[in-house]
């Protein structure tokens, strides 16, 4: 009778403590000692009913999965049409409460994940930003994934929008929405914001809606212990009818990094077809494990007298550090300097704006230098913060001159140079940070997303317009010398800004210009340049026009082709033209998608500016006006020649540079401004 009644209160401890039958779809876990959860990685329950995700382990992933798959799509209901028939999304609510412990305060590792899998096996995945759901050779998901992020660490590769933030990913661990964490309280009567800490160590609860009529899911975050606000934080209109399968696995992600964090599910409920999750007891959860400094020791008392007789010592380093400190942030400063006082800026601030340049804000490695952002303390400024050798053919006080002129550009796109700054052989320039990057990448690299014809026609547009203002409309003449797509940044926007000024030259409107060194990107240098040395508007229209080209074909200006032949991008497209094929042209990863007239235009614009003649090349005024719709685009000559035959015209040697070097730059090491990656050579000219 005993034992009758004992195995009585053990079966109705286990179905309080983890309600976890199918159900129709619902359960409860209120806590999770005894529940049969499919784990893997790090994953484990504690004894006292915590479901750990993670450890103090480096860089391992967890899943944790209820252990039998639920059914999201309703049957198939005939209609009127058997053929018409379909499988609805169906509703579904969850609710979990969660903690993000770490062992540093306001540190932690990324976050945890809610996710809807249709398998639990993602042993491909990636820890760190991953979240153990992808790895970074696929930035999609391969199969069906639904997932709702509270991460704690900003990541630009998934363009996250601060280090403490919730999303609703879909395949992607790129958010189709996210907010910074918190919620509405309405305790205060007027609803207002109040944020939270998702690594606060705190319990916190989340629930996840979705309502399959309307197709909305909604996500609602708010501290422990308080009721569910009616706004929430997430709202997204989704059809999961296309992305759920018939099956599919419901539970938790995450993954472990640098930084010793524990991420704790405390409880979690599940309901389905309109019904709301069961409501969890928090009488009935799990505790946190008590973090925080420990008590003090009584080896402390101990060691307090030995202080005393350390002091000396104590004194000595602070002597050794105060030099030190002195000599890392030494600068050097010349009387002569003065007058440009508010373009400098102090090493000290740069040193504390990029974290120490440390290699996690590293944004590139070109020729001339290192490129590191950084956030200026006193004014939280985004920057970017080029690092270069102070090795400058010209006179150090003609090159930061020069510097300074440049940095008086003002244009919206046009890449703002803010100041310098001058150690004993270390030049750093200071600009306004991208945080999209070049535009090169989205061109050429195929894990990059492809930027769509609406957006490349917005960037051509606005470097014509900063091309012109360089040009034209400012109180010199600026001839760029280096335009490529690398040297394109994009804003956060994705508006197109000029920069890498460090190949620019200056001179005075109604003068010539100088002959000078032969600079520039080979495959975007004008034929007549090699000849002449001479740097001129046109010279940067012809490398614009190669530009024009790259951006609508998505190719590079000289690749190799099949059986080690050589393609240049303004011939192929020329030989398209007089074909009547000039559509074949168009960047294939556009798949057709795009405005006939403006592509044709931009493409017929792209050979007129790269024409061999540099007085049949438009000014940029010209080009801006025939974008604008203001006047047709000429048709070309029929005698136009070849970009390769008119080079073997101008010089005999220009080809050898093409066939040897195709993808070289071709620079001086006085023009050392550049904020971007490419890889510079040098060449004199004739």
């Amino acid at each position: 009778m005993r034992g009758l009644i004992l195995l009585f209160i053990l079966l109705s401890l286990h179905r309080e403590v983890a309600s976890s039958s199918m159900d129709g779809g619902h359960f409860a876990y209120q806590g999770f000692a005894g529940a049969n959860l499919t784990l893997d990685g790090l994953a484990a329950v504690t004894p006292n009913g915590l479901l750990a995700l993670t450890n103090f382990t480096y860089q391992t992933k967890a899943h944790a999965f209820h252990p039998t798959p639920i059914r999201f799509l309703n049957e198939s209901r005939s209609t009127t049409n058997a053929a018409a028939a379909t499988a609805a999304a169906r509703s579904f609510s969850t609710s979990f409460v969660f903690a993000i412990v770490s062992g540093y305060d306001g540190l932690s590792d990324h976050g945890l994940a809610f996710v809807v899998a249709p398998t639990t096996n993602f042993t491909a995945a990636n820890a760190g930003q991953y979240l153990g759901l992808l790895n970074a050779a696929n930035g999609t998901a391969s199969d069906r994934i639904l997932a709702v992020e509270l991460d704690t660490i900003l990541t630009p590769e998934f363009r996250d929008i601060d280090s403490n933030h919730v999303g609703i990913d879909v395949n992607s661990l790129v958010s189709q929405r996210s907010q910074p964490a918190g919620y509405y309280d309405e305790d205060d009567g007027g609803g207002a914001f109040r944020d939270l800490r998702l690594n606060s160590r705190e319990p916190m609860q989340v629930w996840v809606d979705y309502d399959g009529q309307s197709k909305q899911l909604n996500v609602t975050l708010a501290p422990a212990r308080v009721r569910k606000p009616r706004n929430p934080l997430l709202s997204e209109a989704i059809d999961l009818s296309t992305l759920m399968a018939d099956a599919m696995y419901v539970g938790f992600s995450a993954s472990s990094g640098v930084v010793f964090t524990h991420h704790y599910v405390l409880g979690w409920s599940f309901g389905l077809d309109g019904a709301p999750a069961p409501p969890l007891d928090f009488s009935k959860l799990p505790a946190l494990p008590r973090v925080g400094p420990k008590a003090r020791s009584k080896a402390l008392d101990v060691a307090l007298p030995l202080a005393t007789a350390l002091l000396a010592t104590a004194a000595l380093a602070a002597v050794f550090v105060f030099v030190w400190h002195r000599r890392r942030f030494a600068e050097v400063r010349e009387d002569w300097e003065e007058e440009f006082g508010p373009d400098r800026f102090a090493y000290k601030d740069l040193h504390r704006a990029t974290d120490g340049f440390k290699e996690r804000n590293l944004l590139g490695v070109g020729g001339f230098g290192r490129v590191y952002k950084g956030v200026l303390r006193a004014s939280g400024l985004e920057i970017a913060v080029k690092r270069v050798s102070h090795d400058s053919r010209q006179g150090v006080r003609e090159f930061i001159a020069e510097v300074v002129s440049i940095g008086r550009l003002r244009h919206r796109n046009i890449v703002q140079l803010l100041g310098y700054c001058r150690r004993e052989h270390e030049l750093l320039l200071v600009y306004d940070y991208m945080p999209n990057g070049s535009l090169d990448k989205y061109l050429h690299d195929p894990h990059m997303p492809t930027i769509f014809w609406p957006e490349r026609y917005r960037i051509i547009r606005g470097v014509t317009s900063g091309l012109l203002y360089l040009h034209e409309d400012w109180e010199q003449v600026v001839v760029h010398r280096d335009i490529k797509p690398s040297n394109v940044l994009l804003d956060e926007h994705m508006n197109g800004c000029l920069g890498d000024f460090g190949l620019a030259r200056l001179y005075d409107h109604g003068t010539d210009a100088q002959t000078t060194h032969v600079v520039g990107t080979m495959g975007y240098l004008a034929p007549e340049l090699v000849s002449t040395g001479k740097a001129t508007p046109l010279t940067d229209v012809f490398a614009f026009g190669v530009f024009l080209l790259e951006v609508a074909c998505g190719r590079r200006p000289i690749e190799r082709g099949e059986h080690g032949s050589r393609l240049v991008l303004v011939d192929w497209v020329l030989e398209h033209h007089r074909s009547g094929s000039i559509l074949e042209a168009a960047d294939p990863r556009l798949a057709g998608r795009f405005d006939i007239e403006e592509i044709t235009l931009v493409l017929k614009l792209g050979l007129l500016c790269s024409h061999p003649l540099p007085n049949a090349r438009p000014i940029m005024r010209k080009v801006m006006q025939y974008l604008d719709g203001g006047q047709p685009v000429p048709d070309l000559s029929p005698t136009y020649v070849s970009y390769v035959m008119m080079a073997l015209m101008q010089n005999e040697g220009f080809d050898s540079y093409v066939r040897s070097t195709p993808c070289s730059t071709l620079a001086i090491s006085d023009g050392a401004l550049t904020y971007g990656s490419s890889v510079t050579v040098l060449t004199e000219g004739r």
